[in-house]
């Protein structure tokens, strides 16, 4: 790190950083090509599972490429007058014009008469080219020469894949735009200057670019897929996480500024001190993210090998770019604060400090064993430090009572719960709820040997949840068994109602237990099946890599374990606590299937942050001043630079609501709120009691020195004291 920060500070190394940086990413952008990325995610799961193995199987059935459009007109609720019967007539007619098989295109009216629904075959491989373009044909189609108040609705697999490519249309532009917003805002806020949030911007959002090149330059000859879900996250992390490290990397370049004239040598000083930890911290982030690659579920597959590029991205260029580009524009971009070395400041270091400044920067560190600060930061640690045990319990009892909240808890969102707003195939799956079979729209598919087709049919006819089982098509000793479920497409009946027929087949044995059922319904259950074995194989992975990253970083095998019960409490506090909010305020009836993991994942290790940037800093302070002291000058030292980078990493995440994606707006809340208490709450006073609770041994097995100087020392005896223990500690 030492030779990183010479040369990212030097008077003449730095303008060669910074121009190296420049050619360097101009020539990535040239060489890397844009990826446009899907709209919406493929299913991707496991080849293993019943509905992939149907999935495979039906391609080799006549049918295999064709797909349905599905029309539904309806009056308002009304039913439907003779006028409105000739106009869907007509609009039938027009439809059977696009179909593959006209014929097949007729009405069919509700029993309560209120609403008709026209279905038209369509070629699969055609609507697969131009989603959008089918879609619009459709309802023009549909919807030409209506009378009055009769409205026509896509919904269907069409209609649903239309909305959700809507949904994300210009996602990238409205996700930068507002995040560049939020971010520009807090870092004037922050730093009390129209100048200096620039720079730190400007390196973030070149890093956000070129993480998304890399990203799917990487992915696409691995073959995953990153559809704009996936590089919507991308961008919200590198983004937080980037603008973090800038936070605290310009905290301490400021802090520098105020010992050290030459602003080179303070530069090269918060390289050093804050560099290990921002590469710890995005280190831990990022090896957590690729343990996404052992998921069974191609779309966690793709969030960790994109989100793990971005943050190694977002680490190289917080500590080549930035540093280089601080240096570079002088003291004056602090303006109208601007940080300069006086004699009071300097006091604050006396002499023998000086050593005590090489021994650490000997045990990596570089810290200033200078007066605490005394300021809100400062008083509260000392407050928390007087009564550690009642904060301690107030905060764990405040945090149990947010636990209380995943009494509520549930994953598994049905097909119109997915998308925010009222979107045609939303609206018009309402209208076959109430009018038709809940799941006349969804496919349900069994792939059973011929030989025992029509006892698969029956026995399927037979079970609770199956509205309609045919015998259909024939291929390669094979045969299909289409069925119609009555329950909401994707809902916990219809899981139910697979669940029932898979158990019926393996139970009935012989031919019939080869059945295997699959279709869309199918297809989601065994998604939130392996998004569940996901989390349960990935969870304990990524504890053990914050467990062993921890322990390296502090050397304890005690603060670990503390730090990481407070990132467990802080993540099932804000699962909790979004549970309660979705579910009674947002009108979410559960969490959808991918979000526990995400949530998890972004909570654990974003949490570990904070809690490295302030342990690290009262290891080294505490190397000097003590256990204790050492924690609490280093909350004061970091406590507003980590409740700012917290709060801007708050807003950040909170940004992916402006998508009206369900799954999006969750990660977005419960990041948020995570991020939210860990900083405000857990970071601030519990760590901090936990700390001054165990004193030495949270450190152990590494020895502290048993230092506690005593707070009314003048500044020479602190000086004295300082220098002392550095001179022990050289011995």
């Amino acid at each position: 790190m030492r030779t990183l920060a010479r040369i990212v500070s030097g008077h003449r190394t730095a303008w060669a950083v910074l121009a190296a940086t420049a050619v360097a990413v101009a020539l990535l952008f040239t060489v890397l090509p844009q990826s446009e990325g899907d709209a919406a995610p493929p299913s991707g799961v496991p080849d293993t599972s019943q509905s992939a193995q149907v999935a495979e199987l039906l391609t080799t059935f006549p049918s295999a490429e064709t797909t349905v459009g599905i029309l539904v007109f309806s009056h308002d609720g009304d039913r439907l007058d003779a006028a409105d019967l000739t106009a869907v007539d007509e609009r039938a007619a027009a439809l059977a014009e696009l179909a593959t098989t006209p014929q097949a295109v007729r009405p069919q009216i509700s029993d309560d008469g209120t609403a008709a629904i026209v279905a038209v075959p369509l070629d699969a491989t055609t609507v697969d080219a131009d989603v959008a373009g089918t879609a619009t044909s459709l309802r023009d189609a549909a919807s030409a020469d209506l009378p009055a108040g009769l409205d026509a609705l896509l919904t269907g697999p069409i209609g649903f894949q239309d909305d959700i490519a809507n949904a994300f249309a210009g996602a990238d532009f409205r996700l930068l735009l507002v995040t560049v917003v939020v971010v520009a805002v807090l870092l004037i806020v922050t730093y009390r200057s129209p100048v200096l949030w620039i720079v730190p911007l400007a390196v973030v959002g070149a890093a956000d670019a070129l993480a998304g090149r890399v990203a799917a330059a990487v992915a696409e000859p691995l073959g995953i897929p990153l559809d704009a879900s996936i590089s919507g996250i991308l961008s919200v992390l590198v983004f937080g996480a980037g603008t973090n490290y800038a936070l605290l990397l310009v905290a301490r370049y400021r802090e520098e500024l105020l010992l050290e004239p030459d602003r080179h040598r303070a530069m090269r000083t918060a390289v050093t001190s804050a560099g290990p930890a921002i590469a710890a911290s995005g280190g831990t982030v990022a090896l957590s993210l690729l343990t996404l690659l052992l998921a069974s579920l191609t779309g966690n597959r793709a969030l960790g090998l994109a989100c793990a590029i971005g943050v190694g991205v977002a680490i190289v260029f917080a500590l080549v770019a930035l540093p280089a580009a601080l240096v570079v524009c002088g003291r004056g971009l602090f303006w109208p604060f601007v940080p300069r070395a006086s004699s009071s400041g300097r006091d604050r270091v006396p002499d023998g400090a000086d050593a005590a400044r090489t021994a650490d920067a000997t045990a990596g560190g570089a810290a200033h064993h200078a007066a605490p600060r005394r300021g809100f930061w400062d008083r509260l640690g000392r407050g928390v430090r007087r009564r550690p045990a009642v904060v301690a319990v107030a905060s764990v009892a405040g945090i149990g009572v947010l636990c209380l909240g995943l009494s509520g808890y549930a994953v598994g969102l049905s097909q119109t719960d997915q998308l925010l707003g009222d979107p045609d195939s939303v609206t018009a799956q309402q209208v076959i709820d109430d009018s038709f079979s809940a799941g006349l729209t969804s496919r349900t598919t069994v792939i059973v040997p011929s030989t025992v087709a029509d006892e698969a049919t029956a026995l399927a006819s037979g079970t609770d949840g199956v509205d309609t089982a045919t015998t259909g098509e024939t291929e390669g000793g094979l045969t299909r068994v289409d069925l119609q479920l009555s329950a909401e497409p994707e809902s916990d009946a219809a899981f139910a109602t697979v669940e029932r027929l898979r158990a019926g087949y393996a139970d009935a044995g012989g031919g019939l237990a080869d059945a295997l059922v699959g279709g869309s319904d199918a297809t989601a259950y065994d998604t939130k099946v392996a998004a569940q074995a996901d989390i349960d194989l990935i969870a304990p992975i990524i504890l053990a890599i914050v467990f062993a990253v921890l322990a390296l970083l502090l050397r304890s095998l005690v603060a670990p374990v503390l730090l990481i019960a407070s990132v467990l409490a802080t993540f099932f506090a804000s699962l909790g606590a979004s549970t309660w909010l979705f579910q009674n305020v947002l009108g979410f009836p559960a969490l959808d299937t991918a979000v526990t993991l995400y949530a998890f994942l972004f909570l654990v290790a974003l949490g570990v942050d904070y809690n490295i940037f302030l342990t690290t800093r009262a290891r080294e302070e505490g190397l000097v001043h003590g256990t204790r002291e050492g924690m609490v000058r280093a909350l004061a030292s970091t406590g507003a630079v980590i409740t700012s980078a917290g709060i801007l990493l708050a807003a950040v995440f909170a940004v992916l609501g402006v998508l009206p994606v369900v799954a999006l707006t969750q990660v977005g809340v419960i990041v948020c709120l995570g991020v939210l208490l860990d900083t405000l709450v857990v970071r601030t006073v519990l760590v901090p009691a936990l700390v001054f609770l165990t004193g030495d041994a949270f450190w152990w097995p590494s020895r502290r020195p048993s230092v506690q100087p005593q707070a009314s020392q003048s500044p020479t005896r602190d000086a004295s004291a300082d220098a002392s223990a550095a001179t022990n500690r050289s011995r």
